[in-house]
């Protein structure tokens, strides 16, 4: 019998840490990215786990050929780090030995070591497991890692609870046709819209909780900024005064995860050329009143009193860059009609809920608001909306044994980071799309 007791597995060098090594040999690992034949030299790019970078072979002291190597072979290289003021690291990494760990069996059907995979959207999704190899590519999902560590942090520091609730469900949170039924063992069961349901329930027994998981909506919807299986980043919270409470933490969560960035992510910001937006205060407007504002600026006419349309949402944000220098705007008090029934209704005027909508660059990247806490009051409400309460006894349970006033919100991390940075796309900031065309890879 082998007992095994401690593992231990090298790490490849930090690109960081390589100037420490100036005249010393160093041993790294990854993929041949690109080779650059020059005149009696070549440049050979070494793709590792974060950064690509770059070494040189000459037959002067690289002890091996260079038709050795192929692009996308994972290879283990010794080199020397020789102090070259000429370059932009104030180092060069001469290569010295290689080992071949393995080889591609055949040519990649797309260039992916230019600055951009020049190819249609359609082939960039189809080939992913290899466009994303393509340095800026990948650079967007090392970004969006840095977003959730950072909301992570943030939630954790102000004492949320992480949890995780189920994905198969009984009904849906959102209601309505857009949610995949399921045959459960000959029982009727969806895939969840949203762990709404059950980040209220657990505010009844941690007070604050969050999760970050996926979430699927069987909208019908082929556009640039709608998916069927995206990532939700939500959180709930108790004892609040007002839904402007949750609003308030939002602007904390955003602020803390850019700053995580800034700090930790320099690399991929300045790859992919990254603005971060200033989040230290965002404007507040009421629904009517924006949809009133856009109409007097831009002299059109009310369709829609019930959401915005995509082009209103893009409209507002313009108005709203120019005279606050906001790439961000909450919308407030949404009509009764547009939102679920927990959504709490304003006392001055239930025609509005105490919720919000916050848009980013021209599009609405969050949902949220104050919740129903009374049990009476919930009833009340269902059964003016013609719902059987019968169906969602376990969800109403909370309620009937008390809860404190709460609320919470759910944020697209897909939408978030692709207006981070100014894609037009969501599946562009999606690591494997679902949408009504896709499912693989």
């Amino acid at each position: 019998m082998k007992i095994i007791n401690k593992v231990i597995q090298s790490t490849n060098m930090e690109f960081e840490n390589i100037s420490e090594h100036i005249g010393k040999r160093i041993t790294l690992h990854g993929s041949i990215y690109k080779i650059r034949k020059m005149s009696g030299f070549a440049f050979v790019l070494l793709r590792t786990k974060r950064q690509v970078i770059q070494c040189v072979y000459s037959e002067e002291f690289s002890d091996f050929k260079l038709e050795l190597l192929k692009e996308e072979s994972c290879v283990k290289l010794t080199a020397e780090v020789i102090k070259e003021e000429r370059s932009k690291t104030g180092w060069d990494l001469q290569m010295i030995e290689v080992e071949v760990i393995s080889e591609p069996e055949a040519e990649s059907p797309i260039v992916i070591n230019n600055k951009m995979v020049d190819t249609s959207l359609e082939n960039l999704l189809d080939y992913r497991p290899i466009t994303l190899r393509n340095e800026k590519e990948r650079a967007i999902f090392k970004l969006q890692e840095g977003i959730c560590i950072g909301f992570r942090r943030f939630l954790t520091e102000q004492k949320f609870t992480e949890i995780r609730s189920p994905k198969i469900v009984s009904a849906g949170a959102e209601g309505g046709a857009n949610i995949f039924h399921l045959d459960y063992f000959g029982k009727d069961a969806y895939l969840s819209q949203s762990p709404q349901f059950y980040k209220q329930m657990m505010v009844g027994v941690y007070e604050r909780v969050f999760e970050i998981a996926p979430v699927f909506r069987a909208e019908k919807h082929d556009t640039s900024r709608h998916l069927n299986e995206y990532t939700s980043v939500d959180f709930e919270m108790g004892y609040i005064e007002s839904f402007e409470d949750i609003m308030g933490m939002e602007v904390r969560m955003l602020g803390y995860a850019l700053a995580e960035l800034k700090e930790r992510y320099v690399y991929e910001l300045d790859l992919l050329k990254v603005s971060l937006p200033d989040v230290s205060a965002i404007p507040s407007i009421k629904f009517m009143e924006a949809k009133e504002l856009i109409s007097n600026k831009y002299n059109r006419t009310i369709k829609d009193y019930e959401d915005f349309e995509p082009e209103e949402e893009k409209l507002l944000s313009e108005i709203i860059k120019k005279e606050y220098g906001s790439e961000f705007v909450f919308v407030t008090h949404y009509p009764t009609s547009k939102r679920p029934f927990y959504a709490l209704e304003d006392p001055n005027n239930n025609e509005e809920t105490l919720s919000f909508d916050l848009l980013f660059r021209g599009l609405e990247i969050t949902t949220g608001g104050q919740r129903i806490h009374d049990y009476k009051k919930q009833l009340a409400k269902m059964k003016r909306l013609n719902m059987n309460a019968r169906l969602f006894e376990s969800y109403l349970m909370m309620h009937k044994y008390g809860m404190p006033p709460h609320g919470g919100l759910g944020l697209g991390l897909e939408r978030f980071t692709s207006k981070l940075l100014n894609q037009d796309n969501v599946r562009l900031a999606t690591l494997f799309p679902r949408d009504i065309n896709r499912v693989t890879p």
